[in-house]
């Protein structure tokens, strides 16, 4: 049933893609003989196809990916979307957007079902496949090394305990120095446990690798995991990038077993910071927060 499912959802997203080109085609070429305004219209049905339509190929002829962090658990969209294929098209299309599909397909004379709704972010870590039990077993550090990339030196291989000031400290170090990830400011501290205890690993994508060519030379910093606490007790993930000098000189005080449980905890823990936030946006107010938004620096959640 299901791999009928996501071959199903692979020949609707083709025969989509077939007919939002057509219609693109038809439209482009309608406007040379059209008023202004039904040309601005044809353009504005235009954009709408594009939007609509620029994962479709994907869908329907999937390339081969490499996961950009080897070894981690699949995120819970990982695997709907691997059960759906048409998913993310799906619920992303909007009502308008579901209209037209549903009546291409339905002009087709084809039956087909409806992908369910994104699962929200869990809240709790998603459990260990065998193989990361049987590493954890081992006593194998769970952070791996891309193909062809070069490994992370061993003061890398640590997960940090932090207090509330440390992280802070660390984000705006980050912001300062505009190194891509961090931020928060105000908004963070006002938000995280100021007594509570967060965790910091190494734990780069394959596209923030150390040593991955940018702009102005290339990335030496770690992109890291934390693992934060907040105000109402949950924890959440977040990204920051740390300069390996600044990560190395802070204390190390967790054995190594607790270093590997919570490690994974930190790299399958998939409600962030952002949506934190965003849940928390109505109960926001400095009586209860002391965050002032109006006077502070940024005034929303940190994204990453």
């Amino acid at each position: 049933m299901r791999r009928r499912e996501s071959e199903s959802d692979r020949d609707m997203a083709a025969l989509l893609a077939a007919r939002a080109f057509i219609e693109i085609r038809h439209l482009a070429g309608s406007t040379r003989h059209e008023s202004r305004a039904s040309a601005e219209e044809a353009l504005e049905h235009i954009r709408f196809l594009a939007d609509l339509g620029h994962n479709l190929p994907d869908v329907a002829r999937p390339r081969p990916t490499t996961p950009s962090r080897p070894g981690a658990s699949p995120g819970s969209w990982e695997q709907a979307t691997a059960a759906r294929p048409m998913t993310g098209v799906w619920n992303t299309a909007g009502p308008k957007g579901q209209e037209w599909i549903l009546r291409q397909i339905g002009r087709d004379g084809r039956t087909w079902t409806p992908p369910p709704p994104l699962p929200k972010r869990r809240k709790d870590p998603s459990p260990m496949t065998p193989r990361q039990r049987a590493g954890f077993l081992l006593g194998r550090w769970p952070v791996k090394t891309p193909a062809g990339r070069r490994p992370l030196p061993v003061e890398a291989k640590v997960l940090k305990a932090l207090d509330t000031e440390t992280v802070c400290s660390l984000y705006d170090e980050a912001r300062r120095l505009r190194l891509g990830l961090g931020g928060g400011g105000p908004w963070l501290r006002a938000h995280l446990d100021p007594d509570g205890v967060h965790y910091l690993l190494p734990n780069p994508a394959s596209y923030y690798w150390p040593g991955t060519p940018i702009s102005h030379g290339e990335i030496g910093w770690w992109q890291c995991t934390a693992l934060l606490r907040m105000r109402d007790g949950e924890q959440v993930s977040g990204m920051v990038a740390v300069l390996p000098e600044t990560f190395t000189a802070l204390p190390s005080t967790l054995t190594r077993r607790q270093q590997l449980r919570l490690a994974h905890f930190a790299r399958s823990t998939e409600r962030d910071t952002y949506l934190w936030g965003r849940d928390h946006k109505v109960a926001c107010a400095p009586d209860f927060c002391g965050y002032l938004p109006a006077a502070a620096e940024e005034g929303s959640p940190i994204t990453h």
